[in-house]
């Protein structure tokens, strides 16, 4: 466990050069260790059926650094952000599944523990609240509003003052983002892209130690993304730990420090950006193993090949059958 439990000095990861002295020390191999890893996890599986979504066997993630989670669809980069933050529970839950956050064990707590222990998300679907004001949505991200309490509720004096501290707050996360101008209108009236920007300016209004975006750059159009990656670098730069799921590689060039690659649910690559983008297994897990071949080759028809997809289709035409005769005629 790391015995540096305190968050980055501002500005000691903002320089690059400082950023590759680090990352350059990293064995670029699935599961490295790191020297001051905010997080760690071992041992999360998780099985749908008979289908494994997620089998990652250890990971850790570098304190102070922006790490970015790619992988092709369907690889398990949701499920895994929903596990690790209480969303959803590890099909090895009390069979060795352990993550912990900040040298604390939260393999056990819920969702909302986990945000209060300081590491907060975002969703690939915004969760704004869209029948509610902007500011309002920004108010609910606040932890320990004395207000919240039923019997000091009818005391305003109690909490009133800390309203007014969490309102200031949240003001000038709004005018950072620049959504300042939106403050009383209805979250449902912003566009896709100011929803992305409302939902990173509430994650903060709790001082995460980490941030964990998935796929902040989605339905964004490209002037937004532009402020969305400064947003992302600011955090960084200012101490924070940024762990984000992303599908654009220019944007992955662009921002990230260190990669991590999921592909089946496992985790079969680190590194650069640079680094992993050459890696074999990271292209195949992107383009398949025949990536470049010739997909009209005959060649590749070879007599087991063909066996082996005329038992397939038979077995699923069975199947089909089979609940068909159970629904009986409709």
């Amino acid at each position: 466990m790391s015995d540096h439990m305190t968050q980055p000095a501002v500005g000691a990861m903002a320089d690059p050069a400082a950023r590759l002295a680090l990352t350059s020390g990293f064995e670029a191999t699935p599961g490295a260790t790191k020297p001051d890893a905010i997080l760690r996890v071992d041992n999360i599986v998780r099985q749908f059926g008979g289908m494994t979504a997620v089998d990652v066997q250890h990971l850790e993630v570098q304190r102070g650094l922006i790490t970015a989670l790619i992988g092709p669809n369907g690889a398990g980069k949701t499920t895994f952000f929903n596990l690790i933050t209480g969303f959803d529970k590890p099909t090895t839950a009390g069979k060795g599944a352990h993550w912990e956050f900040d040298g604390r064990t939260i393999d056990k707590t819920s969702a909302s523990s986990v945000a209060r222990s300081g590491m907060v998300r975002t969703f690939q679907l915004t969760k704004a609240l869209s029948a509610m004001t902007v500011i309002d949505n920004m108010m609910l991200g606040a932890q320990d509003q004395a207000g919240e309490n039923l019997f000091k509720s009818m005391f305003r004096g109690t909490w009133g003052k800390q309203e007014k501290e969490n309102e200031a707050k949240a003001d000038e996360l709004l005018a950072r983002f620049k959504l300042l101008e939106k403050k009383h209108d209805y979250a449902g009236s912003l566009s896709g892209g100011q929803r992305k920007l409302l939902e990173m300016a509430r994650a903060l209004m709790s001082d995460p130690k980490m941030i964990m975006l998935d796929e902040p750059m989605a339905g964004v159009n490209p002037a937004l993304t532009q402020s969305l990656l400064g947003h992302i670098q600011n955090l960084r730069d200012e101490g924070m730990t940024v762990l984000f799921v992303e599908h654009d590689m220019h944007v992955v060039r662009h921002i990230s420090d260190w990669v991590a690659v999921m592909a089946e649910g496992r985790l079969v690559a680190e590194g650069s950006a640079d680094t992993v983008m050459s890696d074999p297994a990271v292209i195949d897990a992107y383009l398949g193993a025949h990536h470049d071949t010739d997909l009209g080759d005959d060649a590749l028809l070879t007599d087991e090949a063909l066996e082996e997809l005329a038992e397939e289709v038979a077995a699923e035409d069975a199947v089909r059958q089979a609940e068909e005769e159970a629904e009986g005629p409709k």
